[in-house]
């Protein structure tokens, strides 16, 4: 996975659309074998009941939520919208990845059992 998305930023270089990040990666996963969905639908329930639903830039291998942006840096708020992704999914791992910066940067937030934790990347 982190070499697809050095791959997809030694490529391009910084400066795109997240949308063409999004194209770009979904290429570099699909020539590599990796099984991968767009705009993955995470639904929402408030008390057992549909309460509305998240769209995960990536959803990889049915396991990995991949959130894509292009920011100056990646802030307290997409670690927060990882965590929300995770929590919704049941899911066990996020990576919200930056391409903004001349390489890529990318921090993994993994859903433990009753608690959710950052690690660098």
């Amino acid at each position: 996975m982190i070499g697809a998305i050095i791959e997809v930023s030694n490529t391009l270089g910084p400066g795109f659309l997240e949308k063409v990040y999004e194209r770009a990666l979904m290429i570099e996963l699909q020539r590599r074998g990796v099984r991968a969905v767009s705009q993955a639908p995470i639904p929402v329930h408030y008390k057992g009941q549909y309460a509305g639903e998240y769209f995960a830039d990536l959803l990889v291998e049915g396991s990995l939520v991949l959130e894509l942006k292009c920011v100056d840096r990646l802030a307290s708020v997409h670690m927060a919208q990882c965590l929300n992704y995770l929590r919704a999914s049941g899911l066990p791992l996020c990576l919200p990845v930056n391409f903004r910066t001349s390489k890529a940067e990318w921090k993994r937030v993994i859903n433990r059992p009753q608690t959710l934790a950052l690690q660098g990347g």
